[in-house]
């Protein structure tokens, strides 16, 4: 697994594989994995990870982008 910047929209596309933390999440640092649907943040950075939702529908801040 390699990991690459969440907090840069400009890193985050449609169909990627990242692991995300979810707002219940955030204290536990559970993460989910998934292919991102829609991109949520409308800057083009944040501190605590950009907002996409998933495939799955569920939502949350990007901490880690699986490359191949």
């Amino acid at each position: 697994m390699n990991n690459s910047d969440g907090n840069k929209r400009s890193n985050i596309e449609i169909g990627l594989l990242v692991e995300i933390v979810q707002k219940h999440h955030q204290h536990s640092g559970e993460l989910t994995e998934g292919f991102v649907k829609r991109i949520l943040t409308k800057s083009p950075n944040h501190p605590h990870g950009i907002k996409v939702m998933l495939q799955t529908g569920e939502v949350g801040r990007v901490k880690n982008i699986i490359l191949d």
